[in-house]
């Protein structure tokens, strides 16, 4: 029994519950008086139970690749493409804050491993939606789709270990011209 509740505990750290002794850590550092960060009150203030994460994951994560798949029917027209494509994007991003929460996710994308893959993709998802919106240059704008698409994917593998070194040494032999 006692594993099967130290298993459970683990399972909430991983979904984004809080467990009470961290808790009752986050509770104690407001009672001093110390400044809290926008991250902490927004976790606190929005406690979702773990049915509701898993809904909202699912919600978001649906409409994120429901967009990104009906930015398809608009390819020709890239600046609608564009949009489309980013909000996609933001959408399923977004959608695993729901899981881990949003201090968690912010925690995560920040972390020493990632920050430049999270930089070039924010920025990339930035530029993509300014060529669409602003600049309304169809080339620009699939440049920048381009950038973001592979953004996406050098993020996306900053989370799998050894994935992006070993895509790296493919792509180096691939290239590699030498015979």
């Amino acid at each position: 029994m006692e594993k099967m509740n130290q298993a459970f505990e683990k399972m909430k750290m991983l979904v984004g519950v809080e467990v009470d002794d961290e808790r009752q850590a986050s509770t104690a550092t407001i009672d001093d008086g110390n400044s809290s960060w926008f991250m902490d009150d927004f976790n606190r203030n929005c406690t979702l139970s773990t049915k509701q994460r898993f809904y909202g994951f699912a919600i978001c994560f649906v409409a994120g690749v429901t967009c990104t798949l009906m930015s398809m029917l608009v390819f020709f027209n890239p600046i609608k493409f564009g949009i489309a494509f980013t909000l996609g994007n933001m959408l399923s991003l977004g959608s695993t804050a729901f899981l881990i929460g949003p201090k968690r996710q912010v925690t995560m994308m920040l972390d020493p491993v990632r920050i430049y893959a999270t930089a070039i993709y924010l920025a990339s998802m930035i530029f993509a939606l300014f060529c669409a919106l602003y600049v309304h240059n169809k080339v620009l704008t699939l440049l920048a789709l381009i950038l973001e698409f592979g953004a996406l994917i050098w993020y996306s593998l900053s989370y799998v270990p050894f994935a992006r070194s070993m895509v790296s040494k493919v792509m180096v032999a691939c290239l590699d011209t030498e015979f």
